[in-house]
């Protein structure tokens, strides 16, 4: 029986990361990022939702990976996998095919509509930072059933206006994935290490939805670069478990093992 006694002692990261696994169901189909998405989907099928069928870029279905993978091309998922097909069968057949119910993304920045960028930072012809680029995030933010986000809340992640959008959410407000033609819902969660955020049912505007125990609403708003709206039936997010706690910190144990060659 799974202990289901609040923790005490966690970190922001871990709650953070908790909390996104928990959005998570046994049935769901889930197209992987790698990084903290990694993290939360791979803790949702070790816990609640064992049944859940893990999909990684690379083309490896229903993996079940012991270590966080450092990449897509992490040997890990592969081997693993249930099976594993080629790149353009997993984006055609899979994603654009609509077999794919979550997406779980991360991103360098994001706005007040869920837009996010992995491209640049600045000008795009002369950028302060060059960002790793889009990959498959622009399709799977488009072909998936619905898009979870996890990110870190500061300043430079949460920005008023992003200088390129790499991941399309919900453009500039309700309608916008519309008038494009995408079908799918978008972004519907947002969850980072002070609050989790969902669109408003009219607007589509970030709003917070849920706080995280001991966080106030001006410690979010230091941390965003926007005036943050606050849903009206806002309430506080539900702690870690001692159980969650202790399969997420066993996972990150044994990943550092492994990549420091000792496991």
């Amino acid at each position: 029986m799974t202990d289901q006694t609040p923790s005490t002692t966690y970190s922001a990261t871990e709650i953070m990361t908790v909390t996104a696994a928990r959005a998570l169901s046994a049935e769901d189909v889930c197209f992987v990022g790698i990084g903290a998405p990694s993290a939360a989907c791979n803790l949702a099928r070790l816990t609640h939702a064992p049944g859940v069928t893990l999909i990684y870029e690379s083309g490896t279905i229903d993996t079940k990976p012991q270590v966080l993978p450092l990449s897509i091309g992490d040997g890990e998922l592969c081997e693993t996998a249930l099976t594993t097909v080629s790149v353009p069968e997993m984006f055609r057949y899979w994603l654009q095919g609509g077999r794919i119910t979550v997406g779980f993304l991360g991103g360098a920045q994001i706005d007040r509509y869920a837009n996010l960028n992995t491209t640049v930072v600045g000008d795009y012809d002369k950028p302060k930072v060059r960002l790793p680029g889009g990959g498959g995030a622009p399709e799977i933010a488009t072909n998936c059933g619905e898009i979870f986000i996890t990110m870190a809340m500061s300043p430079r992640a949460f920005v008023d206006k992003l200088p390129f959008i790499t991941s399309f959410g919900h453009g500039t407000g309700a309608g916008s994935r519309e008038a494009l033609g995408v079908k799918t819902k978008g972004p519907t969660r947002v969850f980072t290490d002070l609050c989790v955020l969902e669109p408003h049912p009219d607007t589509k505007e970030l709003q917070v939805v849920t706080l995280h125990p001991g966080v106030t609403r001006e410690r979010v708003q230091e941390q965003c670069g926007w005036p943050v709206k606050f849903a009206d039936d806002c309430s506080e997010t539900p702690a870690p478990t001692a159980e969650e706690l202790k399969i997420l910190r066993d996972l990150h144990e044994r990943t550092k093992l492994a990549h420091q060659g000792e496991a």
